[in-house]
């Protein structure tokens, strides 16, 4: 990555995370998750979904467990070489291949099973657009955390794990 690329501080309550994104090879991810950051969408948001030896997700729902508003979903830039190793911040989805919106996931391991391997939306990948350059321990701390049920979720941390401000560093 160049020096060009954004630099992001996101503060949780575990404390601080840095993230670099790739404007070059994922830059409708990097757009997307800009305007969200920009517009103060992530701020007050929790990581509600976390699988030790997997990933970290959030950026989508509140600590109430509700999901906030959206724009309209992107397309799925997977097929960008990015993959999701240990680390890699990369974009969120349902089954459907081009519908990421504001949700995101930071692998803690190196997850091969989601990078692109092929036009079928069961193998079509997930689109890595940056990475932790400071902060890989407060990603283990988060990943750590107790989990169970809530809300018709699974593996949700049973305190909350709370994304207090996103910022774009220029």
């Amino acid at each position: 990555m160049s020096v060009s690329n954004p630099l992001i501080q996101m503060e949780t309550n575990f404390g601080e995370i840095i993230l670099e994104l790739d404007v070059a090879k994922a830059p409708v991810s990097v757009e997307n998750f800009l305007s969200y950051a920009r517009s103060g969408h992530y701020d007050g948001t929790i990581f509600h979904r976390v699988i030790k030896g997997f990933m970290i997700q959030g950026g989508g729902l509140t600590p109430e467990m509700e999901e906030k508003p959206t724009g309209p979903p992107i397309a799925n830039e997977a097929r960008n070489k990015l993959k999701n190793t240990t680390g890699s911040i990369a974009m969120a989805r349902t089954e459907e291949i081009d519908s990421a919106r504001a949700q995101f996931f930071i692998n803690t391991e190196n997850n091969r099973d989601l990078n692109h391997g092929g036009l079928n939306p069961q193998v079509y990948g997930y689109a890595v657009f940056g990475q932790v350059v400071d902060g890989m321990d407060v990603v283990y701390e988060i990943e750590r955390v107790a989990t169970g049920a809530s809300a018709g979720f699974e593996n949700v941390p049973l305190e909350p794990v709370v994304i207090s401000k996103v910022t774009v560093i220029d």
